[in-house]
């Protein structure tokens, strides 16, 4: 009876996570492997994060196979939330994306004064770009500043991987080609060869994380209450904190701003 008990109990603690549906910025950074230690021993509640494009993981959520969602395309969450599929957005950290290329700058976007205007020059010039083109926030946010630059992007010159930030970073890397980064991927990132960092500051480059809450109407099977618990520790004062005090090399990388 007591062993019967005991598994019992041990197989309970099992559950006691949340799959979490996510964006490799935020893993690749970094981030999950400082913040989710202390949400556990806070709440005794683990959290798998499976890291993907935001479009797939809105996909994954869609479908019902995650618990909960963070993600970089308000845009997208929004209608998430319109569509049924969640039950709440809230803000939680923002930071910035940066235009990065190679050293010697052919297409000369260092000079200029706006983001469309740096991707007006690279398409002007037809220097190489490696588009993430997975549907991610990244590669949302980098295709919202071509049509705002006028540009319809195609030809030899851009090149359409289908892959994370970080694999997109080696591959421009490896043709000296331009490429949009999340700037916690950027900083995280080791092999940068002959690329730099040429182009930051632009609102049209801020860059807004959100959580939300699946709809349990909607997927009554999700682990609702824990991934409740989790949304309400990032908006919270320790959530916030931990967002705020992750580091690497030296700086910030995420900045909470939960209202």
């Amino acid at each position: 009876m007591g062993l019967a008990l005991s598994l019992g109990s041990q197989a309970q603690d099992n559950e006691r996570y949340i799959t979490l549906a996510s964006t490799t910025s935020t893993e690749q950074s970094g981030l999950f492997d400082a913040v989710i230690p202390q949400f556990r021993d806070t709440t005794g509640i683990d959290v798998h994060v499976v890291a993907v494009g935001t479009g797939q993981a809105f996909e994954i959520a869609r479908r019902g196979d995650a618990d909960s969602l963070l993600v970089h395309d308000t845009e997208g969450e929004q209608r998430f939330v319109a569509d049924g599929y969640a039950t709440e957005r809230r803000d939680v950290m923002y930071n910035d994306f940066v235009i990065v290329g190679p050293t010697d700058d052919p297409a000369g976007i260092r000079d200029a004064e706006t983001a469309s205007e740096a991707f007006s020059m690279i398409a002007e010039a037809e220097a190489p770009f490696a588009s993430r083109g997975d549907d991610s926030g990244t590669n949302r946010a980098e295709l919202r500043l071509w049509e705002s630059a006028g540009v319809e992007p195609g030809g030899e010159w851009y090149r359409e991987l289908g892959s994370g930030m970080g694999q997109t970073l080696n591959t421009a890397a490896g043709m000296d080609a331009y490429v949009m980064s999340d700037r916690a991927t950027w900083v995280a990132f080791d092999n940068r060869q002959n690329l730099e960092l040429l182009f930051e500051g632009d609102e049209a480059l801020f860059n807004q994380y959100g959580s939300l809450l699946i709809s349990e109407e909607r997927h009554p099977h999700l682990k609702h209450d824990l991934a409740r618990q989790w949304h309400d520790w990032l908006l919270s004062e320790e959530g916030q904190r931990a967002i705020a005090d992750f580091e690497l090399k030296g700086q910030q990388l995420f900045f909470p701003n939960a209202e």
